[in-house]
């Protein structure tokens, strides 16, 4: 590490595990160590909340109620270690790092319900902590001290305490790094999701500068259900809904399980073995889902950001979108938000610059070829039909033209920097993404993407970059 050249950046390697019963249990231990950290220091600060609370009820003043007592993770971590002898006996069966999870995730939960009360943290609301119970908190575990490491094979990890855990694939592509000194691993955290253990490296990584296979395009891109991504080049995204593919298999599995005997938390009844069996089941179906999901927009965004210079999405207003109940669920499924996350730190990371047009910009109503704007354009109607100019052309590559046209006023530039009206051909699609042409895009005359200049002037564009 060091080279003066190369911008660092915090990066995450995530890789499944293959453990055995011994390790499994080992590991659920560690989780529940760190469960019993949390709740113990909950449970204390909420006891001096509430005396506190209830001293205030009665009339004391203000210099006189009990003392406080610190949030902070130093803090937290000295008084645990005073009351751990009583409070778990078996402490010193598991890591100090399971214990210092447990305590850093109370940490950061209170300071973040404290600043979002204060205004200090934008957003939703944060609530105050709850306690954790055993069935239904994610089993997790950090280590950031001790020997973490991949082992010579780079088939298996070392991790403290838990000794040397075979992975299921090979970890040659961090190895390389590490080896290479371009990265240094920070800290593991091993998780339980969908019924299976992975452990995440967060390792501080030395990047090589990169530049786009097209570094003066622009290119705009519209969002949507129908087709999850549609450019201003006339390519089109499908989207491969997952969810909709796996809802048949996801509810035939739930009605299994509730016929199955469940907990009770009323009675306090157990759940019984088969219903285990079956919420696992659904939990594998459902990772997949979500793992197919999220393999799809990890191959969208890298095609995009190592394609082009310059990408122009729209600031989407995807909270609001969900409150229509007709289409929360296929919103939900594209994962509209997690583009644009994704496109922030991979036009970062290669050489790139993402534009967010302003909510308001409208992009759908306004004419690529003149610039003409339309008072109304119903969700229904999918062709642009403009009736100054007479273009007609999709709604989605209309849109997608007008966000790559907001580039050329960033820019600063004329038309010949972003495949304007001027071009004699289109720019070539960089990638392997799975692409169609809209019917009835090839017959509109030029690919332009610039409007007339000073058009879009008045429309704000925020660089994510």
């Amino acid at each position: 590490m060091g080279h003066r050249d190369r911008p660092s950046v915090i990066q995450s390697y995530r890789f499944a595990l293959y453990l055995s019963p011994v390790q499994e249990r080992a590991l659920v231990g560690h989780a529940g160590a760190a469960r019993k950290a949390y709740n113990w220091g909950l449970k204390r600060i909420k006891a001096v909340m509430d005396q506190r609370a209830a001293e205030r009820s009665y009339g004391i003043p203000e210099g006189q109620l009990t003392a406080t007592i610190s949030w902070s993770l130093p803090a937290l971590r000295r008084a645990w270690n005073v009351a751990k002898p009583v409070v778990a006996p078996w402490w010193r069966d598991y890591s100090k790092e399971a214990y210092n999870t447990g305590l850093d995730a109370l940490a950061r939960g209170l300071r973040n319900w404290a600043d979002s009360r204060s205004g200090k943290r934008a957003g939703r609301p944060v609530g105050f902590p709850r306690f954790k119970s055993r069935h239904r908190s994610t089993p997790a575990v950090r280590f950031t001290t001790g020997t973490i490491r991949i082992e010579p094979d780079r088939k298996h990890v070392t991790l403290p305490r838990l000794g040397r855990l075979k992975l299921h694939e090979s970890a040659r592509k961090l190895a390389r790094r590490v080896e290479a000194g371009t990265a240094r691993i920070l800290s593991a955290t091993v998780r339980r999701d969908g019924g299976r253990w992975y452990v995440s490296f967060t390792c501080e990584v030395e990047r090589a500068k990169c530049t786009p296979a097209c570094p003066d395009a622009a290119v705009g891109v519209d969002l949507g259900l129908q087709h999850l991504a549609v450019l201003s080049t006339g390519d089109v995204v499908p989207n491969p809904g997952h969810l909709d593919t796996a809802i048949g298999k996801l509810r035939r599995i739930s009605r299994g399980l509730s016929r199955k005997v469940g907990p009770d938390r009323r009675t306090r009844r157990d759940a019984s073995k088969r219903w285990c069996r079956n919420q696992t089941v659904l939990g594998r179906a459902h990772a997949r889902v979500a793992n197919l999901r999220r393999d799809g927009l990890h191959k969208l965004t890298t095609t995009l950001a190592t394609g082009y210079g310059t990408i122009v999405v729209e600031d989407l207003n995807v909270a609001g979108m969900l409150r229509n109940r007709r289409l929360a669920r296929r919103i939900s499924d594209a994962g509209f938000a997690e583009i644009r996350r994704q496109l922030t730190y991979k036009t970062r990371w290669y050489g790139g610059r993402l534009l967010v047009a302003d909510r308001w910009y409208p992009s759908s109503k306004t004419c690529s070829g003149c610039g003409t704007v339309k008072t109304k354009l119903a969700l229904s109607e999918r062709t642009f039909t403009c009736t100054t100019c007479g273009l007609v052309l999709d709604r989605d590559v209309n849109a997608a033209r007008n966000l790559a046209a907001l580039a050329a006023t960033v820019a600063g530039s004329g038309s010949e920097t972003l495949n304007g009206r001027g071009a004699d051909r289109k720019t070539p699609h960089p990638g392997p993404v799975a692409v169609k042409r809209l019917p009835g895009t090839a017959t509109v005359g030029k690919t332009g993407t610039v409007p007339p200049q000073g058009r879009t002037s008045n429309h704000v564009l925020t660089s994510a970059t």
